[in-house]
């Protein structure tokens, strides 16, 4: 990496997409190696087949069900697989490569596992075969839309079917959800605009209150679960620092205008399709990242929140959206928003849902970045409601909860923003009757 970085330092050259690559495989290196160090390899093992045997929906922390040594190995294979996958289908790396790779290692340390992502990903691919197109147009989504696995290891668990039948059902409902997220996060981009960055969350969300409800139906239940592990504040503090700084010295070593461009990153509105490494480079986006998750980081340990799978879950999906659409001018006030709303709401800020809700809560990031501070302030106040109450429609089976939320937010507040930033404003035609 240090070779790589100084190659560059010295030629001038952007990075190749190889060593894009390369760097950004950094991240599953890192932490595949802690994990080595911090559970024996029989731990490790045990750990992982609990993890696969568990069911997923939220909140299941890897780390307190399968070992801190368990969940990051997990985090770290599915990661290689993304990455491996992109860059073996001969995609340019871009912002969405890293933005992916950063929540299939976050969520995998909650409720992505080694097993139960596949049938989805299988019916991203049958669509796209069924469309005659590559399968590179789609696979993002696919990626994204492992959000709903648990789905799938809670149909294997239908304890009153026989595992013949476990296995063709969950198989089924695995590619028919692949094969429904492409049109479907397509149509409802256009309920938010863009100012829900977790679009694939919101269509994820639809799709999982149809399957639950569809299963409530026909009795089969599912129970409301909280595991959460405590106790991992000074492991994880130390290294995310090491982590995050490392992403910090990497940029300014390999670029003489990252802080020229990164100021523009922070002058940017941060909507939905942004992509910086395409319009910035990749340098300005390791500070990006990095300044973004020390930022967070910090955020939890100093209000007295638990860093464990969830919330690194939520810290990662900060980090991967700010090669996509966020920075520290438009989280910030999203964030502080959450906050702020727990001192008159009736729930405590360091409780697992409102730690998720403070985290996830940036989805809005681009409601800050367009309109202001006020509104981003508004926006995470609303937002802390919304959250911790919409999952109930699907069980917690979409670990994206964040996204379904702010899509429906972002569709409520940004027509009333517009409306009255332009007095202007009205309904035009007989649509709005």
């Amino acid at each position: 990496m240090l070779k790589i970085v100084e190659r560059i330092r010295q030629t001038g050259q952007p990075f190749t997409n190889k060593q894009k690559f390369m760097v950004l495989a950094l991240l599953p290196t890192f932490f595949m190696v802690a994990g080595l160090f911090l559970q024996s390899p029989s731990g490790i093992v045990e750990g992982i087949i609990t993890i696969i045997k568990e069911p997923d929906f939220l909140i299941t922390d890897y780390i307190a069900i399968g070992g801190v040594g368990a969940a990051l190995i997990n985090a770290s294979l599915l990661t290689y697989m993304c990455i491996g996958i992109v860059y073996f289908l001969g995609m340019e790396m871009d912002g969405h490569t890293i933005t992916s790779s950063f929540l299939m290692f976050g969520f995998s340390l909650f409720g992505k596992n080694i097993l139960n992502i596949w049938t989805i990903l299988l019916g991203i691919w049958i669509y796209s075969k069924y469309h005659k197109t590559s399968v590179t147009r789609y696979i993002y989504i696919g990626f994204y839309g492992t959000s709903l696995s648990p789905i799938i290891t809670q149909v294997m668990q239908i304890g009153n079917l026989p595992m013949l039948v476990r296995l063709v059902l969950s198989l089924f409902v695995g590619v028919t959800i692949g094969f429904l997220l492409p049109p479907l996060s397509t149509h409802v981009y256009y309920t938010h605009k863009g100012y829900s960055l977790y679009n694939v969350g919101f269509s994820s969300g639809i799709i999982a209150t149809v399957i639950i409800s569809l299963f409530k139906s026909f009795g089969i239940q599912t129970e409301s679960r909280l595991i959460w592990a405590t106790g991992y504040n000074e492991l994880f503090i130390w290294l995310l620092t090491i982590f995050f700084m490392g992403l910090i010295i990497a940029a300014v070593a390999s670029s003489r205008h990252v802080f020229e461009r990164y100021r523009h990153i922070l002058s940017t509105y941060g909507l939905g399709g942004t992509d910086y490494v395409k319009s910035e480079g990749l340098a300005p986006v390791l500070m990006n990242m990095g300044i973004n998750g020390l930022f967070a980081t910090a955020f939890v340990a100093l209000i007295g929140g638990d860093l464990n799978g969830p919330t690194l879950g939520g810290i990662f999906t900060i980090v991967g959206f700010s090669a996509t659409g966020k920075h520290l001018r438009n989280i910030a006030p999203i964030m502080v928003g959450v906050l702020l709303a727990s001192f008159l709401k009736i729930w405590n800020i360091t409780d697992p849902g409102p730690m998720l809700a403070l985290l996830f809560s940036t989805t809005l990031a681009p409601i800050a970045g367009e309109f202001g501070v006020f509104a981003g302030l508004l926006a995470g106040f609303l937002h802390s409601s919304m959250a911790l109450n919409v999952g109930s429609v699907y069980a917690g089976m979409n670990l994206y909860n964040n996204g379904f939320a702010g899509g429906i937010l972002a569709a409520f507040m940004v027509p009333v923003i517009l409306s009255i930033r332009d007095r202007k404003a009205r309904a035009k035609g007989n649509i709005s009757l």
